[in-house]
């Protein structure tokens, strides 16, 4: 079963989370088929970003959608992972050409230079006129050089974007998908004039050593080892505070939000006139979820309901009583 472990570590400003996508990822994979219709290393890069979009969207406790979204130049065109304030999840990626074995993220998408990451916040109950949120940073650090881990361009993000210290460990593969955060929390008055005192100096130096023992965390390890067994043999000497672990309903697992009526809203924007070519064309319009494969189907009468506003649609029948 998929989970999230919240802890934090007492006395210091730092807190952790590690998430284990098992039955979620395996249900993502089976769903899309991107075990058929994606090579091992584009598997890899989609596990370990729908590993990071809970772990991101956990953190900042966001009413509403985030989405995790990588493109670029190389044979990934396009990497998607979405994740809702309930921890539903899904991903998808668009590949156009091969992708070199055992290919990372400079292969994957940044092979001339032009890859960018992105990260939105799509709010639940948007007022008039919002805008998602959208943050972008390339897929290289500050001396120009590229990034080979998506870990590296999360934990950029997070610095640039909502100044966080962030240690992210990350990995994939067909059965499982994990990743371990920790972050340095602000603490109150901390970068005020003559604010840096030994006890502050202190605090940096407990967050580097946790990061620092977190760096240690190898591939193996973190999809191998139980919750239990992977955060005693790496904080064995701080003193951890952990809470309920998020699993089944309340954790993260596998959710598509496509549905016939977003669909249909769809077909609506697109306007009756290319709708009726489709129908003329093929007898069918035929519209795929790229995210979990669903297959929707819609005829000419269809057409009339979709392009029919409500108050124009007859009144539905009652049964006889």
């Amino acid at each position: 079963m998929s989970e999230l472990h919240k802890f934090i570590f007492e006395g210091l400003p730092v807190r952790g989370m590690l998430v284990r996508l098992t039955g979620a990822w395996t249900e993502l994979l089976a769903r899309r088929g991107t075990e058929r219709a994606h090579p091992a290393p584009v598997r890899t890069l989609l596990g370990e970003m729908a590993a990071a979009g809970v772990l991101m969207q956990a953190s900042i406790k966001f009413n509403g959608a985030l989405v995790l979204q990588i493109s670029g130049d190389g044979p990934v065109k396009l990497a998607v992972a979405e994740v809702q304030p309930d921890l539903a999840l899904r991903a998808t990626a668009t590949v156009v050409g091969d992708v070199p074995a055992g290919a990372r993220l400079e292969a994957l998408v940044n092979v001339g230079g032009r890859g960018h990451c992105a990260i939105t916040l799509d709010p639940k109950d948007r007022y008039p006129g919002q805008q998602p949120y959208q943050g972008v940073v390339p897929l290289h650090g500050d001396r120009r050089e590229p990034l080979q881990q998506l870990s590296e361009v999360l934990e950029h993000y997070m610095l640039q974007s909502e100044q966080l210290d962030t240690k992210l460990v990350l990995a994939a593969n067909d059965d499982v998908a994990a990743g371990l955060l920790i972050q340095r929390l602000p603490v109150e008055g901390e970068g005020n004039l003559g604010a840096r005192n030994e006890d502050e100096i202190g605090l940096n130096e407990a967050y580097n050593r946790i990061a620092h023992l977190s760096a240690t965390l190898t591939r193996e390890e973190l999809l191998t080892l139980d919750a239990d067994t992977l955060l005693r043999r790496l904080f064995w000497e701080e003193t951890v505070r952990r809470f309920e672990p998020l699993t089944g309903e309340h954790g993260p697992r596998f959710a598509c939000s496509c549905s016939r009526e977003r669909v249909a809203r769809m077909l609506r924007g697109l306007g009756r006139e290319e709708f009726d070519g489709l129908i003329a064309e093929r007898g069918l319009a035929e519209v795929g979820c790229e995210f979990c494969g669903a297959q929707y189907h819609f005829d000419a009468v269809d057409g009339g309901e979709v392009f029919t506003a409500p108050r124009d649609q007859p009144p539905a029948s009652r049964a006889v009583q």
